[in-house]
């Protein structure tokens, strides 16, 4: 079982460096750039990262679609690890707490927190580092992404209209 879950975790670490060099779009090069995983396991990814000057707002505040956006991917790597299947986000929903500025340091940890049928839910809480001051929580639902279609024969009758 811990071979399974090492494989998980290589896989995860894999797509994510892939992100980071921009084998995805573009833009989660960017927001990846800076980011360091310092732990990876089945349904749980902690990363840190300094607040880089590109992701900044004009108040020199870490953006907040940077924010979604990363996010969004880390939570995806942590449902990914716990089952890795092609998934689909069906919500995402994100509160913003406080601010980060340009070079400060921020601590990342998504976990998966329910599992459900063919849904996975995972909460992603970005904090100052050394601090439990909050500047955002993420909450994302996913859901496999591959549809199950009906067979080719049908035991219905068609209609005679």
């Amino acid at each position: 079982m811990e071979d399974d879950d090492d494989d998980v975790s290589q896989k995860v670490v894999k797509w994510m460096e892939m992100l980071k060099k921009g084998l995805g779009h573009e833009l989660e090069a960017r927001i990846f750039d800076g980011v360091q995983m310092d732990h990876v396991e089945k349904g749980l990814i902690r990363c840190k990262s300094v607040v880089p000057k590109h992701l900044s707002d004009k108040d020199g505040n870490w953006h907040v679609g940077a924010m979604a956006t990363l996010i969004d991917a880390i939570g995806a790597a942590a449902i990914f690890s716990s089952a890795p299947q092609v998934k689909a986000s069906v919500l995402l929903d994100i509160s913003y707490f406080s601010t980060a500025k340009i070079q400060e340091e921020v601590e990342i940890e998504a976990k998966v927190v329910r599992h459900k049928g063919r849904l996975l839910a995972a909460v992603v809480v970005i904090n100052k580092k050394g601090s439990t001051e909050m500047v955002a929580l993420g909450k994302l639902w996913m859901t496999s992404s591959n549809v199950q279609h009906p067979p080719t024969t049908s035991k219905i009758n068609p209609s005679k209209l």
